[in-house]
């Protein structure tokens, strides 16, 4: 299946300035608690406010405490297979077991490495499994099971308690192919187009556009990341001025279809 992407009617090219925001001062998430009335208060608190058309950038652990996303690895019993495995290479068999439990595919798995497709259809390490920054030290978080839905429940707590329309990037850390070390991306996106569409535009010099689409919300997560940091207890993070026409974008859209993926 092709994606067909939205193209606003007032197409913007270049954003003229962005500024990116942290929003500090965000208490430890706990399961049932109210993420957008902790954001809200935090980036009124901080002076910084959130304003008509601003882009929340909020990392991926924060929206899964909220959630419950939580495992106990005291509750893990690991199959065969994740014994064998973290026996070879020095992993705990608990952890392995729910990456293997998480993951839709196993893509490849290397000297310590399981290389994952999701049930979301992302392709990461371990299933976006994780142990750091969870309070607790047998205590694993999991991706949001719906991160797309997650954002949307977001837009609509920021517009009910401001009346403002927001466009929200739920934020994580990958690795990718071809390069080394790591950024961030969306994993989930409402209240905004994840792609900026070129095809069929024609460059300065008359060329037509053929295949150009710009993946906004992942530049957008990554820029954020530059504020939120990785142990700075910075989970949020406003960008200010990026030019935007409110759409019910997702971030499935950021996804490519098996038949489109050449190195499956």
């Amino acid at each position: 299946m092709v994606v067909q992407h939205q193209r606003p009617e007032q197409f913007v090219d270049a954003q003229a300035e962005l500024r990116i925001l942290p929003v500090a001062g965000i208490p430890e998430v706990h399961p049932g608690d109210d993420l957008p009335g902790l954001i809200t208060k935090a980036a009124q608190d901080s002076g910084t406010g959130i304003q008509q058309l601003d882009v929340l950038v909020i990392a991926q652990k924060v929206v899964s405490k909220a959630e419950g996303c939580l495992v106990s690895l005291a509750s893990v019993e690991p199959s065969v297979f994740a014994r064998t495995w973290a026996e070879q290479w020095g992993k705990d068999p608990r952890h392995v077991e729910v990456v293997l439990r998480e993951a839709a595919r196993i893509v490849r798995m290397g000297p310590g490495i399981l290389i994952a497709e999701t049930k979301h259809g992302f392709v990461c390490a371990n299933a976006g499994v994780d142990a750091s920054n969870v309070a607790g030290e047998e205590m694993l978080c999991l991706l949001p099971p719906d991160p797309d839905a997650s954002a949307a429940r977001i837009v609509d707590g920021i517009r009910e308690r401001l009346g403002a329309q927001v466009g929200v990037i739920i934020s994580d850390t990958f690795g990718r192919a071809w390069r080394e070390s790591h950024t961030n991306i969306a994993i989930g996106v409402a209240g905004m187009a994840p792609i900026r569409d070129y095809v069929g535009l024609s460059d300065p010099y008359g060329y037509e556009l053929r295949v150009t689409t710009i993946a906004d919300a992942d530049e957008l997560a990554g820029a954020a990341e530059l504020v939120m940091g990785k142990i700075a207890k910075v989970p949020v993070a406003i960008v200010r001025g990026f030019q935007f026409t409110p759409a019910e974008g997702s971030a499935r859209q950021l996804v490519r279809a098996p038949e489109r993926d050449l190195f499956r």
